[in-house]
């Protein structure tokens, strides 16, 4: 079958290539893929990758083999589903059915493609934040995959939503999902604020620690400056108050944290109209490369999405 595969050598790192046919096993179901969604981290640490693997976290498509041990949906179904080990990026994939959720006829697949690991990480973050209605929420990288669904899934909770971005442009549509101020960078933001998803990294997760108030929490979601962090914790001490900072990991399905249950929550957010998968870029998987590079010259407001085949 064909598939994009990660190759060094050339421009985006991705080149299309034949590849055998994925095998399930007992609890997975086989996908034909119709549509699949980039993410920054598995481009912008792309060097991790093996030569010749299918990346792909996030793909949409319809059963053409259920499981062999009768679990998860029949053959025909319209899925949504993440997978931990890639392979979204080609013709077929194999999931695991507790990382699948049916996609009603109302939902299109190439929005439901851009919901499992940028949609599922705000959802799981946000829930590790605690109660947010009538509290003050800084979402740093905003205008990122996970940063607006973060904005929309906080404003939904009742949060007053403070929303950072890198600059003027990529702060286009966030008021409209929800965001009661967008700011460029951290020096306009002048309340403390009690919880923070920060999705940026470097110097900006140290200055989002310093807007917290006390008993309030940071939680490092993401990278994408690519740059380590600096803190003063002297500082910090001298501050008082019981803050904390904490990375955060989305889960792994060793601890039995599949997407599935999440992922259906989110898709009926999106069938009832209450969730945008805000798609700031799609075209076919030929224009890969394209998508790729626009994603990380941060050019793309959300999610980039292919449609396969």
């Amino acid at each position: 079958m064909r598939a994009l595969v990660h190759d060094p050598d050339v421009p985006g790192r991705l080149a299309f290539a034949e590849v055998a046919e994925p095998r399930p096993r007992a609890a997975e179901a086989l996908i034909e893929v119709r549509a699949a969604s980039l993410n920054f981290a598995e481009l912008a640490f792309a060097d991790r990758a093996r030569p010749g693997g299918v990346p792909g976290l996030d793909a949409a498509g319809t059963v053409v083999a259920a499981a062999d041990d009768g679990s998860g949906p029949a053959e025909g179904t319209r899925v949504v589903g993440f997978g931990w080990g890639g392979g979204a990026w080609a013709e077929r994939r194999a999931v695991h059915t507790g990382e699948l959720a049916v996609v009603p006829d109302c939902v299109e697949l190439g929005a439901a493609s851009a919901l499992p690991a940028a949609g599922v990480t705000a959802l799981r973050a946000l829930r590790r934040l605690g109660p947010v209605l009538g509290r003050r929420v800084l979402v740093t990288g905003a205008s990122g995959g996970v940063g607006r669904f973060a904005v929309q899934l906080a404003a939904l909770a009742g949060a007053h939503v403070v929303a950072s971005v890198g600059g003027p442009e990529r702060g286009e549509g966030l008021r409209e999902i929800g965001a009661s101020e967008v700011v460029v960078g951290l020096a306009d933001v002048t309340a403390p604020v009690s919880g923070v998803l920060e999705n940026v990294g470097g110097r900006s997760l140290a200055e989002a620690f310093g807007l917290v108030e006390p008993g309030g929490r940071v939680l490092s979601v993401g990278m994408a400056s690519r740059e380590p962090t600096t803190i003063d914790f002297e500082r910090e001490r001298l501050r008082g108050g019981d803050r904390s900072i904490e990375p955060f990991v989305v889960g792994h399905p060793i601890h039995g944290e599949r997407f599935g249950a999440d992922l259906g929550y989110l898709v009926g957010l999106l069938a009832r109209g209450r969730l945008d998968p805000q798609v700031g870029w799609r075209g076919p998987w030929e224009r890969a490369g394209e998508a790729a590079e626009a994603l990380l010259g941060r050019r793309v407001r959300g999610k980039a999405v292919l449609d396969i085949g």
